[in-house]
């Protein structure tokens, strides 16, 4: 099957323009799954809790929901992608989950990282693995990359591939991929964003450099630093699936849990 990220550089608070572009671009995207970057229909530099409360939606029945449900519809694909989410009074850094019908599903981010404390509450929801049919894919979102658990746990519950929402400033997730992926034998989709953010005295510069990572620690794609650009690769689900290294080595029955505690 086919995969893909869509790297993009959202204008902050624009949230229509943001959809749009998103929308065009998925549009020109030949693949079975597509990610989007963290946050990628308002931007990431928030400056106040009431700035991220006009930016976020419900999820579902928010206008990105709606949005990425008519593109998914359209073109029978499945997106995974990043947005403020209003629940009653919490805000959630959270990623959408699409099927050709519809709202499939959502995650909220685990792992907050630097000031989103400030705005987000921490994820409530656990690591959860979607059934897609073709092949069960796993969610996180940017941060969740730094604490292996993350992987382990998703890879654990059976996903093939993990859809990573990103929106990275630090420099080392792309090769800590290469490893998360080896130790768990799955694929990885890290949909980061590019460009720089500069909002009352502060600012961001994002690394790019999304990529599609394999079970055997080969990267099948990485973007540039600083494009708008879409990834796409040919993944063989059936290689996530076989844990085995060797004839004597299974990655997962081999762990010796009792000495991990």
């Amino acid at each position: 099957m086919r995969v893909a990220f869509i790297q993009l550089n959202p204008v902050f608070g624009e949230t229509e323009g943001n959809i749009e572009k998103a929308v065009t671009l998925i549009q020109r995207t030949d693949a079975e799954i597509i990610v989007l970057p963290e946050l990628f229909n308002t931007g990431y530099l928030i400056t106040s809790k009431e700035e991220a409360f006009d930016l976020s939606e419900p999820l579902p029945g928010g206008k990105t929901t709606e949005a990425l449900s008519a593109i998914a519809r359209k073109k029978n694909v499945h997106i995974v992608a990043g947005l403020i989410e209003r629940h009653a009074e919490d805000l959630f850094n959270s990623a959408v989950v699409i099927s050709p019908s519809g709202y499939l599903g959502k995650y909220r981010k685990i792992h907050l990282f630097n000031e989103e404390k400030l705005w987000f509450q921490p994820g409530d929801l656990g690591f959860h693995v979607f059934d897609l049919g073709t092949c069960k894919i796993g969610v996180m979102v940017c941060f969740d990359w730094f604490f292996p658990e993350s992987m382990r746990t998703l890879a654990l519950k059976g996903a093939d591939v993990i859809c990573h929402c990103a929106n990275l400033v630090l420099p080392f997730c792309q090769d800590a991929m290469i490893t998360r992926c080896l130790e768990n034998r799955v694929y990885a989709i890290t949909a980061n964003r590019t460009g720089e953010e500069k909002r009352n005295g502060k600012s961001f510069r994002y690394t790019g450099r999304s990529q599609i990572t394999g079970p055997n620690a080969k990267i099948l794609y990485r973007a540039g630093a600083e494009t708008e650009e879409i990834g796409i690769a040919e993944i063989e689900v059936s290689l996530s699936r076989d844990k085995n290294l060797n004839p004597y080595n299974h990655i997962f029955l081999d762990r010796r849990e009792h000495f991990y505690r």
